[in-house]
């Protein structure tokens, strides 16, 4: 990674996997983790979409996750950090619920695991830098 030392470990939110076969792994963590709702929001896409040529990607990106990743769980660490996570973004006048609140609850998964957290989407994770580490690819 350009003017930075490359993490151990990371946590890539859904945007990363989504784009994962189109980046350089030599900006990714050494060690990848993944979130239980990253899981869930993959497990949507087939769904999401009428294309069955899409479809098929999206449930082949599906199971190649699974297959690869133990996910990590949104326990009770994640949801005393959401909380944080929560505060911090309200105080900067950003909207926490909606549709950037599974991204947050990515994030609080991140900062219970002490993870930095890998994103193609930088901007949905603003206001976090004095919590976790966000990393943009």
């Amino acid at each position: 990674m350009p003017d930075r030392q490359r993490h151990a470990r990371g946590l890539l939110d859904t945007s990363v996997f989504i784009d994962l076969g189109h980046l350089d792994p030599g900006v990714l963590p050494l060690e990848v983790a993944v979130s239980a709702l990253t899981m869930a929001e993959l497990a949507a896409g087939p769904h999401a979409t009428d294309d069955p040529q899409e479809r098929a990607r999206r449930q082949d990106r599906l199971q190649r996750t699974e297959a690869t990743f133990h996910a990590l769980p949104f326990d009770d660490a994640a949801a005393r950090s959401y909380g944080q996570v929560f505060a911090a973004v309200s105080a900067v006048g950003r909207k926490a619920r909606g549709a950037r609140a599974v991204d947050l609850l990515i994030a609080a998964t991140a900062l219970a695991n002490e993870l930095p957290l890998y994103t193609r989407n930088g901007a949905d994770f603003r206001a976090l830098d004095d919590l976790i580490q966000v990393v943009e690819v």
